[in-house]
């Protein structure tokens, strides 16, 4: 079981506040990552899951037990840095069992649950190597191998693949998505990237400046924020958004209460200068193959972000109109909370 309980846990530095009273209930096998800027408590609230950070008020339930006293090593949980520490001197199998050997493990033992890893993980041909000898994403490998011999009640990665190029990033995924799959094992995930998020997780946990802005599936946070946050942090490019009333805007159909308009770059589409919703002059064109991600200037509403198709051969310059797509459209008011 990994089921994992935060009631009003709350973390103060001296007289800062960084973790302001955050209740989450994380079930037993979930992929769970929290996201959000620098500083907003991420890393902090990981780190008082696996115990090394106190936690200064609520509680932290692991598996139903209160864990809040706990020091790291009683609670069951494995954690994978943004570093591999893995020891220099020791083969892949060594680093691998190492955990296992200090707590006392018979070497059939041992030997039985890293090669269960190394299969895992398609470490079998690299386990008498040096870490030296392995490429970045090899070593990340083994160091979540690491964590697996042990068991754990849970694993928490701490930023794991923010020291991998761009090709190694898109690998690891891969394997981390399918190793969920194979233990059905609970992960608590830490990352900036979006992409690790909504590719990766069950649920994702939106934070800002200590508090929880939303949780919910990957679609959910993007078809339907909560709030202007979440709309702007989730999804690349970012959501449009429109301060209301706007100047050259032709909308119908707005609440009367509505302070700002969202809408997704996906969920525009170009007319000729005059149709739809409001005229723009192309300002950039970011051709990406498939897409082309259009700047559109459009005066009061500001410039606003278009994906249209790679064949599309519009240039900058270009005076055109945007359409918004109805059901696309997201209305928020003035404090900034989704108006349903």
């Amino acid at each position: 079981m990994g089921a994992i309980e935060l009631k009003a846990v709350e973390k103060w530095f001296g007289d800062v506040q960084v973790i302001k009273g955050v209740d989450l209930s994380i079930q037993d096998g979930e992929f769970v990552i929290f996201v959000g800027p620098s500083g907003c408590g991420k890393s902090t609230l990981l780190r008082m899951i696996a115990g090394l950070e106190e936690t200064s008020r609520g509680q932290v339930m692991i598996d139903g037990r209160d864990a809040t006293a706990e020091p790291p090593s009683k609670r069951g949980l494995a954690m994978v840095f943004q570093s591999y520490a893995l020891y220099p001197h020791m083969s892949v199998a060594e680093n691998m069992g190492f955990s296992l050997k200090t707590a006392g493990a018979s070497k059939a033992e041992q030997a039985e649950k890293v090669a269960e890893a190394a299969r895992a993980l398609r470490l079998e041909d690299y386990m008498d190597r040096r870490p030296k000898d392995l490429s970045g994403g090899q070593r990340q490998r083994v160091a979540i191998g690491r964590s697996i011999v042990r068991d754990p009640t849970a694993f928490l990665f701490d930023e794991p693949l923010s020291n991998l190029d761009a090709s190694l990033r898109v690998e690891m995924r891969y394997e981390i998505a399918k190793l969920h799959q194979q233990l059905a094992s609970t992960m608590v995930y830490v990352t900036h990237d979006q992409v690790e998020a909504m590719t990766l997780a069950d649920r994702i946990v939106v934070l800002s400046a200590g508090i929880i802005e939303q949780v919910g599936a990957p679609k959910t946070l993007y078809e339907r924020p909560d709030n202007l946050f979440v709309a702007q942090f989730i999804g690349s490019p970012k959501m449009n958004v429109i301060a209301l009333p706007c100047d050259g805007l032709r909308l119908e159909g707005a609440p009367a209460n509505a302070a700002h308009l969202g809408i997704r770059p996906e969920a525009i589409t170009i007319g000729s200068k005059g149709q739809g919703e409001i005229d723009g002059t192309v300002d950039v064109a970011e051709y990406l193959g498939a897409d082309i991600f259009l700047i559109v200037d459009c005066g009061a509403a500001g410039k606003l972000t278009v994906r249209t198709h790679g064949e599309d051969e519009l240039r900058p310059g270009a005076e055109v109109g945007l359409s918004f797509t109805p059901e696309k459209r997201h209305f928020f008011d003035g404090a900034g909370l989704a108006i349903r």
